[in-house]
């Protein structure tokens, strides 16, 4: 039983410890209690990339700091599920296939503006982000007062128990 975080780093505006933020989003996952099989993406891309995904799904112009896409569909049938004999292709060796829980992508150089702007570092900036998409995958939102208010408080204390006491710079 195993949280897999796959990162990528699809731009060249600012180095990417893929490694560090990882580590955070299983630690963030593994204390929202979410066991099993599952795996996560956190994709960093540049500006235009963000800015293609934000118009398409959201329809607004421009580069954003994070999306989330959660996968709210059960998982497709592996390769052999039509006469279900056999573990040909997409078969998994245990009785359910991971759970997909979503991907998570940020943009590291509108990461490091709004860093500048509330004057807190760029690391501090990409970790509340990493962690801001992990709970729109969990399913939290901040369309209501009520709402960013509940998910702001977890954003601090996860950011408190993983990021910040975790010895991180």
């Amino acid at each position: 039983m195993t949280v897999d975080v796959y990162a990528a780093d699809e731009q060249a505006d600012r180095a990417v410890d893929l490694d560090r933020w990882a580590r955070l989003a299983r630690a963030v996952l593994e204390d929202r209690r979410v066991h099993g099989e599952v795996e996560v993406s956190l994709l960093f891309v540049d500006e235009q990339a963000i800015a293609a995904l934000h118009a398409q799904f959201l329809g607004r112009d421009g580069p954003t700091d994070v999306l989330a896409f959660p996968i709210e569909d059960d998982p497709l049938p592996g390769g052999r599920s039509p006469d279900s004999g056999g573990s040909g292709p997409g078969a998994y060796p245990g009785d359910d296939p991971p759970m997909l829980l979503g991907d998570v992508v940020i943009c590291p150089a509108v990461a490091a503006r709004n860093a500048s702007a509330h004057e807190v570092s760029v690391d501090d900036e990409l970790a509340l982000l990493v962690v801001h998409g992990l709970l729109h995958l969990l399913g939290m939102d901040h369309e209501t007062v009520r709402e960013a208010e509940a998910m702001e408080g977890l954003e601090r204390e996860l950011l408190a128990r993983h990021h910040k006491g975790a010895g991180s710079p």
